[in-house]
């Protein structure tokens, strides 16, 4: 089979197009051949190398998984001998530790759920990583409840996209900030406000807001204090120990709080959640691009220029 193959961290130009060996499925695994693979920031990180904590994942002195790639919809293949939940010719999507960005990935069953009917598979790869993070932030740090005044900041971005649906799915106020250009795609999501950064500073408002998720990462709890509401909480994407005990010691000594998100593997019934908002309409992939397999490079290239309105997809 086919896959992008790197065995040094380093710029896109380390990737190259390989011919390897099928992947043997193990008892609890499905052998998926895949038509779509979400591109994220993280496979960035784990190609470069870079922040060193990435290294802790992808290992030390090289990569441990030579094939990037953690989101995929495709076809059951095969499956194991201990998997119940699929069978081959199944169209499947969800998110591994990597592989993905290869003709055929071995993933285990509980990483998998049915595509719903009304996604392409392109569509289905876009809703992974991206997801759950916005997901994450939101529901689980963020608390977010009915009726509460949200701000997205970085509303067009792969998180953004999902984060104003997901938001507005939980019945609250969402306010999304982004650039000119992506006005009309961010009110399309269902925000009910828009910011243009380009033109207004949303941290020097009179508007408060119970939550601020901040899923690009780009202005800081210093940036935004002073526009969230008593007892309301900022989450940001951006995550380091110095900044989880900040977030600690502000907790203790504010009623506001400061919350560095570290994303966890999603559990099963976070799967299903997803799933039935993604077959519900109340939640839609936005896919700025695709690429071919053997494009793998301009595709990590075009995402790190950061302009991406939604997701960046590789076909198969």
């Amino acid at each position: 089979m086919k896959a992008m193959v790197y065995d040094e961290y380093g710029p896109p130009d380390v990737l190259e197009l390989q011919d390897i060996e099928m992947p043997a499925v193990y008892a609890d695994e499905v052998l998926v051949q895949v038509h779509a693979a979400g591109v994220n920031w993280l496979d960035w990180h784990f190609l470069t190398g870079t922040p060193f904590l990435a290294r802790l994942m992808a290992g030390p002195l090289k990569p441990k998984n030579k094939i990037l790639g953690i989101d995929l919809a495709g076809r059951v293949e095969a499956i194991g001998a201990s998997v119940t939940g699929f069978q081959p010719g199944d169209e499947v999507f969800g998110s591994t530790s990597g592989g993905c960005f290869a003709e055929y990935v071995r993933v285990h069953e509980e990483e998998l759920q049915p595509k719903p009917a009304n996604l392409s598979f392109e569509g289905a790869a876009a809703a992974g990583a991206a997801a759950f993070v916005a997901l994450q932030g939101l529901r689980d740090a963020g608390k977010i409840q009915p009726g509460q005044m949200v701000l997205i900041n970085g509303a067009s971005g792969g998180v953004g996209t999902f984060a104003v649906q997901i938001a507005k799915s939980f019945g609250a106020e969402v306010t999304g900030v982004c650039s000119t250009g992506n006005l009309d795609l961010v009110r399309s999501l269902g925000a009910d406000h828009v910011i243009d950064y380009t033109e207004e500073d949303f941290t020097q408002s009179r508007q408060h807001y119970d939550l601020i998720f901040d899923a690009v990462a780009k202005r800081s709890y210093s940036d935004c204090k002073g526009v969230v509401s008593t007892k309301g909480i900022y989450v940001t994407t951006e995550f380091s120990p110095a900044l989880a005990i900040r977030g600690l010691w502000n907790s203790i000594t504010s009623h506001k709080k400061m919350i560095p998100l570290q994303p966890q593997k999603p559990k099963k019934e976070d799967q299903g959640f997803l799933r039935e908002l993604l077959e519900d309409g109340k939640v839609m992939s936005v896919v700025d691009r695709s690429y071919p397999l053997n494009e793998v490079p301009e595709a990590l290239r075009y995402l790190a220029e950061g302009h991406v309105k939604g997701k960046v997809i590789i076909k198969v």
